[in-house]
């Protein structure tokens, strides 16, 4: 934070947010009191670049299908795959799989609490791991996303972005903003996030009707241009591997029996683009091959 900012000035700041969130926070699912750990652990490993729109669909069938982690570990990784359907990074259901399969057999069925424990967990990072603590357990830890970061880079800083993220900085800033209180900390956490989601947005910020605009630092000094160093940015999806990758899985999840190399030849005309997206899948774990065909991952893999 800015030797200007003071304590007071934090108060207020974080106090006004929450005001602003408790009349005009979004009514998300995961915010419901009686959602549970478990939905918000899936809920935040989908939300992984992944926009909420689409996200609450595949949410709600998914936790219709699995509604705990002992459900889900019973079934196999390739059924995860294919109810992943296109949510992208399909990488992320299999650890999620495997994050469930680690809860019931070293958890006793319950998502644990403790940060340690929820960083042991396939796919969870340091992210995931604190809002899954704060969110489902109330407890106390700053929790900082893209969002967060922008605000703070904003109103405190007074910066317009917040450029590349540093964990101990990111976690440092925000922990200022939070109350002592563990109810106030956790509903700070969620206001400062929607906040930059739906008003301090990173390309058209709608400063008028942010309830902290009299305190932002940004706009008091006229909204300057950013020069500072920025994060990178992510290739395009059109024509890139990624792409490539989601056909083919497309491809897969469309069948219900093994698929042929030749039916997947079909589906890009780059051949070596094609093998070079095949091979990944192939290492990632998220097919298997056999012979000349091509299947999902069946359970036996990581039983």
């Amino acid at each position: 934070m800015t030797p200007e900012t003071s304590a007071a000035e934090l108060h207020t700041l974080s106090r006004l947010i929450r005001e602003w969130f408790g009349q005009h926070g979004r009514d998300l699912p995961w915010r419901h009191d009686d959602f549970g750990a478990w939905g918000i652990l899936v809920s935040e490993i989908m939300l992984q670049q992944t926009p909420v729109v689409r996200v609450i669909p595949r949410l709600e069938q998914w936790l219709e299908r699995w509604p705990t982690p002992e459900a889900l570990a019973s079934a196999s990784p390739g059924d995860a795959v294919r109810a992943w359907e296109r949510l992208g990074y399909p990488r992320r259901a299999l650890n999620l799989h495997a994050a469930a399969t680690m809860i019931t057999e070293n958890h006793g069925g319950i998502v644990p609490e403790d940060l340690a424990s929820l960083l042991a967990l396939p796919g969870v990072g340091d992210y995931t791991a604190r809002a899954v603590a704060a969110f489902a357990y109330g407890h106390r830890h700053p929790v900082v996303d893209t969002n967060v970061r922008r605000v703070i880079a904003r109103t405190v800083l007074g910066q317009g972005e917040a450029g590349p993220p540093s964990t101990q900085r990111d976690l440092s800033s925000m922990e200022q903003l939070l109350p002592t209180n563990d109810a106030a900390a956790r509903a700070t956490n969620a206001a400062v996030m929607e906040l930059g989601a739906i008003v301090c947005t990173a390309r058209k910020p709608l400063c008028d009707d942010c309830p902290v605009r009299q305190l932002c630092q940004w706009r008091a000094t006229g909204y300057p241009a950013y020069e500072g160093k920025r994060q990178a940015t992510q290739k395009r999806f059109e024509g890139s591997d990624r792409q490539v990758r989601g056909l083919i899985l497309a491809e897969l999840r469309a069948s219900d029996v093994p698929v042929t190399a030749a039916e997947i030849a079909q589906v890009w005309p780059d051949d070596e683009q094609r093998d070079r997206a095949l091979a990944g899948l192939l290492i990632d774990g998220l097919l298997v091959h056999d012979g000349s065909d091509y299947e999902l991952p069946p359970s036996s893999l990581l039983s």
